[in-house]
């Protein structure tokens, strides 16, 4: 479903207003979440679709998956989830996968960023040369 202008940008708006200090307050989304659909002002789904659209986004990079051929070990991985940390902001959370496909090597995944650094992922860009 396509979101109107003024429904886009009133959702950014209210996704602004739901930070405090720099971090997304689960509060005052959920505040904002009641007064907007007890007002139901003008297009207030399309409203409330978008808004839950940017916060998913929102929490997506605050959430890093860390996918490796086999298992890593507690000090490597705190380790990993400290740069990415300083990187990312100390609210960062991480989830640990193994994925034996990957042949060797790790994935990370924060948000939008990807760094493949796996076996498999060298492999099929060799292919892709030949």
């Amino acid at each position: 479903m396509k979101v109107s202008k003024d429904a886009a940008r009133a959702a950014r708006q209210l996704l602004r207003l739901s930070y405090e200090g720099g971090k997304l307050q689960r509060e005052r989304v959920k505040d904002i979440v009641r007064r907007v659909g007890e007002g139901k002002p003008r297009g207030y789904l399309a409203i409330l679709q978008e808004y839950g659209r940017l916060l998913r986004l929102e929490a997506g990079k605050r959430q890093a998956v860390i996918e490796s051929a086999v298992e890593l070990g507690a000090q490597v991985g705190n380790e990993l989830l400290d740069d990415l940390r300083s990187k990312y902001g100390d609210d960062l959370s991480a989830e640990f996968k193994v994925e034996p496909a990957l042949l060797g090597g790790m994935r990370v995944k924060v948000g939008s960023d990807v760094w493949d650094g796996s076996v498999r992922a060298r492999l099929t860009a060799l292919k892709d040369k030949f």
